[in-house]
């Protein structure tokens, strides 16, 4: 694969997240929500009636991927990774598979899957694709459930709030109608893709992820797959989230929990990557202000740079497509100090 050479020497790359939780800002009805904002539908089980609202509201007219690509280039960053689909499972594309997306289901009327694709090329940068595959609360038939109601993984991640029978539903029926059928769509619009981040594969079976991952590659045999797809289908090893380690482990069993999100598995390339935060939240959150400094954030590229290990940063665009005020100047920052370090 051409691209495992090209995610060694990227080192350092920009992920965004961004969707209808971004309206909220990690508020709900005037109470805080959840510590990652980007959950607050499911903590506050927020109806999907209500999620129709903020999509019909949802307009980022300030969301501009040429600004947010040269942004990313004269930070040294080599890649970016976007959430076309999260949890909440509203698209970033227009999708012929489900209407619920920015382009069909609000004011928007981009795709602004499109527009970053399109920004990319123009900077040099690679493309990646962040897809939730097994979470999705607008589907009634969505992954993260068990019947007993104990949930998968410790918790119970599935639309509990709007579709409470749970002896009904079936996820193959939301993997082969809605996952299959857009994962195909963002490996046919957008030209070459770089790499594919699933995430939280909980109860996804061997076949489902086997099913994923030969999609992809049929498609784009070089596009690099991270391990949250689960069941050890996968190209690169995604690191927990925040997880900074002090080194690579010299021997790393083979008797793990691969859909385990969190950890060191054995990578078939040796490729890393450790996503990151800036606050406490991926999604935009309007009153986390516990921003990381600019110094430490270097102390984690340069450590984890040396052990060669790419290092993901996070920003979440406010309501209209903004980047932070405070984000955008950590990682202007950063890499003002990483050129004063002689890197």
């Amino acid at each position: 694969m051409k691209n495992i050479q090209a995610f060694k020497d990227a080192k350092y790359g920009l992920m965004i997240h961004f969707g209808l939780y971004s309206l909220l800002g990690g508020v709900y009805r005037g109470k805080r929500g959840p510590t990652y904002a980007e959950w607050i539908e499911c903590e506050k089980k927020i109806p999907n009636s209500e999620m129709d609202k903020l999509a019909n509201i949802f307009n980022p007219i300030y969301f501009d991927a040429d600004y947010i690509c040269s942004f990313a280039k004269e930070c040294g960053m080599k890649y970016i990774v976007i959430t076309t689909k999260h949890h909440e499972g509203f698209a970033l594309f227009k999708s012929k598979v489900d209407k619920f997306n920015c382009y069909d289901s609000s004011h928007c009327k981009r795709d602004l899957i499109k527009e970053l694709a399109v920004a990319c090329k123009k900077y040099n940068l690679k493309l990646g694709f962040y897809y939730s595959q097994c979470i999705d609360w607008r589907d009634p038939n969505c992954g993260g459930y068990t019947v007993d109601g104990k949930g998968s993984s410790g918790g119970s991640w599935d639309n509990n709030w709007d579709y409470t029978d749970r002896s009904i539903k079936n996820y193959e029926i939301c993997f082969n109608n809605k996952i299959i059928p857009q994962i195909k769509e963002l490996m046919s619009n957008y030209g070459k893709v770089f790499l594919m981040w699933f995430d939280m594969p909980l109860d996804s079976t061997k076949a489902q992820s086997k099913k994923i991952y030969e999609l992809v590659k049929s498609l784009q045999p070089d596009c690099l797959i991270n391990s949250r797809l689960g069941n050890g289908n996968f190209d690169y090893v995604s690191l927990g989230d925040n997880e900074i380690p002090d080194e690579i482990p010299n021997n790393i069993s083979d008797d793990i929990d691969y859909n385990d999100i969190g950890g060191f598995k054995k990578s078939p390339f040796g490729l890393y990557e450790s996503a990151c935060t800036l606050n406490n939240s991926w999604g935009y959150s309007s009153i986390d202000n516990n921003w990381k400094s600019p110094e430490k954030i270097l102390e984690n590229r340069i450590n984890l740079e040396k052990l060669g290990i790419n290092y993901l940063i996070n920003i979440g665009p406010d309501w209209l497509g903004r980047i932070p005020y405070e984000a955008e100047q950590i990682i202007r920052n950063v890499q003002e100090l990483y050129k004063k370090a002689g890197k």
